[in-house]
């Protein structure tokens, strides 16, 4: 990787977010301060029937906000579901969105928003900076922590007909507001945990040796690293502890702010064209992935490994490479599986290696890949 210069020019973009106790039930008052009169409120069937989404509906309706509740959406959320809740936004003559949940709401949501105002399919917006009408305002309160699509411009839409993810960038996709609460984070199953706790690190990791990096994102990428290390493996065994769900809520949101404005890497667009094959969860795909990435890239930004290895710290008291400590970190939570256990065949390898490529996280990637490197990649990941 060519040197970074530290005055080159970087622009960064972050929306409003409030964060600690409580924060979920100031989403009636932003609501009314954007001028909302009719939301569309977007949550998942787990979101709903933990309480969440209710919460929320108390909020706008002690505001006077009157809202319709959509809730078709699924871990990787569909194309189809997104022109459905584009379908009832119109229909309810809504002004403005509200999203509670994961990663799948939100990007759901945030599709909704730009397929409503510009009237067109969501899949015809992949890729960069191709949204010309921006969204009506978005509210997100994030349920999880580690998609950080509450803070971020990206939205990762499954396109069900061809089984591939595609990725939409563009600063119109960057909420309004996030409210960042921790208590919904204590309905969270450990697998869940653990999946969104990884994409946070991978997050973070991916953004501090991405080559649009700058010295912005690289000290929220250091810090959400720090904070994944100490407070996943803790939040485990305590999960209703409200300070260590906080903990990983802020590196959620650390580590956001930097890939939102440093972009990814390899590993998130192998993750994608895993996921888009197999619908596995997007965490779990990266928790699987990273590790075998690193030694591709370890050379094009190994000044930026070795410091993320003496975060994640050293394997039976030695100093040992970056990989090795990540792939330790994620025994030590539990995470023991391959690709072929979750079902990758090496038949399906050259495809997934073409998909990958073409994915637009690739091009911030610290080394340039070809096809057969990722392909490489792929196989010993099995």
């Amino acid at each position: 990787m060519t040197p970074r210069n530290p005055l080159d020019l970087r622009k960064f973009v972050a929306p409003e977010f409030i964060c600690g106790s409580g924060a979920l039930q100031l989403a009636g008052r932003y609501a009314h301060n954007f001028g909302m009169k009719q939301v569309l409120l977007v949550t998942d069937p787990g979101v709903r029937a933990a309480g969440w989404a209710g919460a929320v509906g108390e909020s706008l309706t002690e505001a006077g906000v009157s809202f319709t509740v959509f809730d078709s959406v699924s871990v990787n959320p569909r194309s189809r579901q997104v022109m459905s809740g584009m379908e009832v936004y119109r229909s309810e003559e809504c002004n403005g969105i509200v999203a509670v949940g994961g990663g799948s709401a939100m990007d759901c949501a945030k599709g909704i928003g730009i397929a409503s105002s510009n009237m067109r399919d969501i899949l015809t917006f992949e890729g960069v900076d191709r949204v010309p009408v921006p969204a009506p305002p978005l509210i997100c309160i994030p349920t999880t922590a580690g998609s950080s699509a509450d803070v971020s411009q990206f939205a990762i839409i499954t396109d069900e007909e061809r089984k591939r993810k595609i990725a939409i960038i563009s600063k119109t996709l960057v909420p309004d507001i996030s409210l960042l609460d921790p208590e919904p984070l204590t309905t969270m199953s450990r697998e869940l945990t653990l999946d969104t706790g990884m994409d946070a690190l991978c997050h973070a990791i991916e953004a501090y040796v991405s080559n649009a990096s700058s010295p912005m994102t690289d000290m929220h990428a250091l810090e959400a690293i720090r904070l994944i290390h100490d407070a996943l493996p803790a939040v485990i065994l305590e999960p209703e502890d409200l300070n260590l769900r906080f903990s990983t809520l802020l590196a959620s949101l650390h580590a956001g702010l930097a890939f939102s404005n440093a972009s990814l890497g390899a590993v998130h667009a192998m993750a994608h064209s895993l996921g888009g094959a197999y619908d596995l969860a997007h965490g779990r795909c990266n928790a699987l992935l990273l590790e075998h990435v690193i030694p591709a890239n370890y050379e094009a930004a190994s000044e930026q490994y070795d410091r993320i290895g003496a975060i994640i710290g050293p394997v039976q008291g030695e100093r040992t490479p970056p990989a090795e400590g990540i792939a330790a970190f994620r025994r030590s939570l539990g995470i023991t599986g391959t690709l072929a256990s979750v079902g990758v065949g090496e038949d399906a390898i050259q495809t997934l290696a073409r998909r990958a490529y073409a994915d637009p996280c690739m091009v911030t990637n610290p080394r340039r890949l070809t096809c057969e490197d990722i392909e490489r990649i792929y196989a010993y990941a099995l």
